[in-house]
């Protein structure tokens, strides 16, 4: 379900922010549950931390900035390295905000990914293998937490730190696009942040431009 399908207006302004290099993108490796990014060092690597500082310092978020965050170490590490850098309030964790579950594909090479894209596009809900999340489940919980943030703040910056294919996904949802049609959207490089802006336009017509990248 996408939460904003029936918003026409936001309350307060949107950017995504995808984590640093991390150490599994270091190793191509995936990690994609919380059990394993909890029982190993999987946060940012050195040049992740780099990326992440480097964005924190040209982003030109206000010092209030709403920053809710994944709980995996490697996007909790670059939440924290913006929030020092603009003296934001305190992160909020959002378990919402996940890396897309990729099943029995944990672990493996990180060109995995594209068998599960592939069955995206192919309408297959995700699953190029067992317990591997739909699409539409993360379309779900994402949206939920902004359709949440929009009841709570108004006219404020809110950064959602993420993942990939969850910020992919959530892109989506604010084109009124399904969610099975991502890839389609330009993706995020590692530490970059995109504003995101709903779209106006009918379900079913062309989606709008992405919006271009705060930097």
């Amino acid at each position: 379900m996408n939460h904003l399908s029936d918003t026409d207006q936001l309350a307060n302004r949107y950017h995504a922010m995808r984590h640093g290099q991390s150490k599994a993108n270091e190793a191509g490796v995936i990690v994609s549950r919380i059990e394993t990014d909890r029982d190993g060092d999987w946060g940012l690597s050195e040049l992740g931390r780099r990326q992440a500082q480097e964005t924190a310092g040209r982003c030109g978020l206000p010092a209030d900035t709403v920053i809710c965050s994944s709980d995996f170490a490697r996007a909790r590490q670059t939440a924290e390295i913006v929030r020092a850098r603009l003296s934001a309030p305190e992160v909020t964790l959002s378990e919402e905000l996940r890396e897309r579950c990729f099943g029995d594909l944990e672990g493996t090479p990180a060109a995995n990914y594209a068998r599960v894209w592939q069955a995206d596009n192919a309408g297959a809900g995700g699953q190029a293998g067992s317990g591997i999340e739909s699409a539409d489940a993360v379309l779900d919980r994402a949206t939920a937490l902004v359709a949440g943030l929009e009841r709570r703040y108004a006219g404020r910056d809110v950064l959602l730190v993420s993942h990939g294919d969850t910020l992919q996904i959530l892109q989506a949802g604010f084109q009124r696009m399904e969610a099975s049609a991502h890839r389609r959207l330009p993706h995020l490089d590692t530490a970059q942040i995109r504003e995101l802006r709903l779209s106006d336009r009918p379900s079913g017509e062309r989606p709008a431009a992405v919006q271009a990248p705060l930097f």
